[in-house]
């Protein structure tokens, strides 16, 4: 019969018990080293022990429950898929998608975890584990290979919990069950116990052994259960290393260790086509007139994403729509979005409330941000109005969980329009809630809340135009910079003038496109085959930015603050056109 490819097979590379609670354990799988981390939600990951940015070795970051932090620049990496999360270096920018680091399969059984390069390998079943409850026995890694362990370990014996200090004749046998594990049972008149010695192959030279023993003996004899085994195995490891050859003509077996690739959000995709399908675990009515709404994915697990972030729905009537993810860093296994009904809007909250039931299947794209929450301020402002809490909601759960300085104003006609209420009584900061207030007493406590300016200082305002118009005014009287005022319009109600008609030139490419009156550059753009990608398409929410070279944008959108308008280096295409009657795009 032929043997299994290794690489094809699941190895075990930890104990289940290593994984305690914010903590990193190293290890090595054909030559390849691991970082593996249980997070606060139970989820093990299994990575490549290296920081995709200069190297350092992960196992010595810091483990925070639901997210692994290089200890070299602070590189911070999303539970469940390693995507990186933040950059200090950068922390008013959200990282690419592209930016992960190398994940590996993982199981568990027996009290060990599992890995290998195939996701669709399972642990080997062994018949005397199975139905048994067990004990994992210490650990020990052995320099010898493979092959040399394996025959040592055929001759492993042992005396069963029962038979200890006593002379109980005992009869042992061994069975190689598969490749990489031999089975030995010792025997005695009134009682059988097995070993079942698996070995982790780290390197062509050296090895672990990870033994189990079924079944557990009681509680009260573990412990001289362990020590016996303990010392057999100590002896058999000097044996081992004592016959090891002085060179390993054959490294056996040499698997290539391959990262899976399901889980990454990749880069960003081009149109606003669906690239996720999830399905509705929960819904429920989170405030009145608001339904909130937890998606899990059909298969596989969610790209992760930073707080600020948003996804489109493609619904079933064909409006695409966008909604804020509300998630804190530790929950990774859902998307939740909430959803005001508008029954003046185009259609698209009404059927989210009434026709997307549980168990419903959802066409959406991957998580984008235009939003992203900087880390590195003294403290942080977060002003919502109604709604506008989704976004701010993620913000703050981020800012909670590292312990940062930050408040949270929300604003609304009373507590019971306040979205997850609930859940922001649970959040350890200071959080503030404004109810009823006339649109000059609103006014009144923007100015009180954005006064004084002090440096380091960042605000985040996310509602209604008028009162994110407000807000921004008001900072800017009290000293804020632009740069530390951040906001994010759910639409644009500002007028648009699409009547005027202008030449675009391509640098990268070389062409030249006219964009008639009453053709957005978008669309235009897409015609022409440049197929960028966008989300709202109407000017709030940044996807379809372009970066000009030359010429002079007509800006009518309501993302970019001032001085980016200012600098025309940049233009919305979905709704912005031309002042200069010639522009120039770096694409």
């Amino acid at each position: 019969m032929t043997a299994p490819d290794p690489a094809s097979l699941l190895h075990p590379v930890a104990a289940g018990a290593d994984l305690v609670p914010r903590h990193v354990v190293r290890s090595r799988l054909f030559g390849r080293r691991l970082a593996i981390w249980r997070a606060d939600d139970g989820f093990i990951n299994i990575w490549e022990d290296r920081c995709i940015h200069r190297g350092m070795r992960l196992s010595a970051g810091v483990n925070d429950g639901a997210e692994l932090v290089c200890q070299y620049h602070g590189w911070r990496y999303s539970n469940r898929n390693g995507n990186c999360t933040y950059i200090p270096a950068h922390p008013g920018e959200a990282p690419a998608g592209a930016l992960r680091v190398a994940t590996f399969a993982c199981a568990e059984r027996y009290g060990l975890v599992w890995s290998g390069d195939s996701a669709d390998a399972s642990p080997p079943s062994i018949p005397a584990l199975e139905d048994a409850e067990v004990l994992v026995l210490r650990s020990l890694p052995v320099n010898a290979p493979v092959p040399l362990v394996l025959e040592g370990l055929a001759r492993y014996s042992f005396r069963p919990t029962a038979a200890l200090g006593s002379d109980i004749p005992v009869a042992t046998s061994a069975d190689a069950g598969n490749p990489f594990s031999v089975t030995v049972t010792a025997t005695t008149a009134g009682a059988a116990s097995s070993v079942v010695f698996f070995v982790q192959p780290a390197d062509a030279g050296r090895c672990v052994i990870r033994p189990v023993l079924s079944p557990a003996p009681a509680p009260g004899e573990r412990l001289v259960t362990l020590r016996h085994h303990a010392g057999a195995l100590e002896e058999l490891r000097a044996q081992l290393e004592d016959a090891r050859p002085t060179e390993i003509a054959v490294p056996l077996p040499v698997a290539t260790l391959e990262p899976l690739r399901s889980g990454g959000t990749g880069g960003a995709a081009g149109g606003r086509r669906p690239q996720l399908q999830v399905r509705v675990a929960r819904k429920w009515l989170c405030a009145e007139g608001i339904t909130a709404f937890e998606l899990v994915p059909v298969t596989g697990e969610l790209p992760s994403f930073q707080p600020g972030a948003h996804l489109d729905v493609h619904l079933p009537n064909g409006l695409v729509r966008q909604y804020s993810l509300t998630n804190g860093p530790d929950l990774t296994d859902v998307y939740r979005i909430a959803v005001k009904l508008e029954p003046d809007g185009g259609g698209g909250s009404r059927l989210m409330h009434d026709s997307v039931h549980v168990g419903d299947v959802l066409d959406i794209s991957t998580p984008r941000n235009n939003f992203p929450l900087r880390r590195d301020a003294a403290r942080t402002v977060l002003i919502a109005g109604g709604i506008g809490i989704t976004p701010l909601l993620a913000m703050a759960q981020t800012l909670a969980r590292q312990g940062l300085t930050w408040e949270l104003h929300c604003f609304a006609r009373s507590d019971d329009h306040i979205a997850f209420g609930e859940m922001l009584d649970s959040l350890a900061g200071s959080i503030t809630r404004h109810v009823g207030l006339t649109p000059e007493q609103t006014g009144h406590e923007l100015g009180r809340i954005v006064r004084p300016y002090a440096p380091m200082n960042h605000t985040y305002v996310c509602g209604p135009g008028p009162m994110i118009a407000t807000a921004r005014a008001l900072a800017a009287d009290a000293g804020w910079p632009e740069a530390a005022v951040h906001f994010e319009y759910f639409k644009n109600e500002s007028p648009r003038d699409d009547t005027s008609a202008f030449e675009v030139a391509l640098a990268r490419s070389g062409r030249s496109l006219r964009i008639s009156a009453g053709e957005s550059l978008l669309d235009g753009l897409r015609n022409a085959g440049v197929d960028l990608p966008s989300s709202c398409e109407q000017g709030a929410c940044g996807t379809c930015i372009a970066t000009v070279l030359e010429g002079e944008p007509d800006h009518q959108d309501v993302y970019l603050n001032g001085s980016e308008r200012a600098a025309g280096d940049r233009m919305l295409t979905c709704v912005s056109r031309a002042k200069s009657g010639r522009l120039v795009l770096d694409l």
